[in-house]
């Protein structure tokens, strides 16, 4: 498939490619998550890995190719900002296939609605459960 093949709404395969490998790791998708919001260090970001600066390096450097996360330099600082715009082309295309759930779920609704039709109506002159009552001493 050519980008010519392609209409407005339908995201560049490669670039689905490139999400969908970057997401598909943990220690990135909670590197995504703690940039939600608000800009971080690098090192601030690795706080909570039990993983080497250059690890998290690495992973950033994944996300960044990936087009998730934008990358400022200040000389041996770098600030890293989410950017959801690539989530959201994959997004768009998961939700493409949403209709075959969908029509999963609205066969699970009419088979609810039958049982909850065949059910017996509960008589008001029902036998109700005794409790049983404490004896005194």
């Amino acid at each position: 498939m050519s980008a010519s093949d392609l209409t407005p709404e339908e995201p560049d395969p490669a670039t689905l490619d490139r999400v969908f490998a970057a997401l598909a790791d943990p220690v990135r998708r909670a590197i995504l998550r703690r940039l939600d919001g608000r800009d971080l260090l690098v090192s601030e970001l690795a706080e909570p890995f039990a993983i080497s600066l250059q690890a998290v390096s690495r992973h950033i450097q994944v996300l960044v190719r990936a087009g998730l996360v934008t990358q400022e330099r200040t000389g041996r600082i770098s600030r890293c900002r989410l950017d959801a715009g690539p989530i959201y082309q994959a997004a768009v295309w998961v939700n493409h296939y949403s209709k075959y759930w969908q029509a999963q779920f609205d066969t699970l609704a009419v088979w609810l609605d039958e049982i909850e039709r065949r059910k017996p109506a509960a008589s008001p002159t029902a036998a109700r459960p005794r409790l049983k009552r404490a004896r005194r001493a």
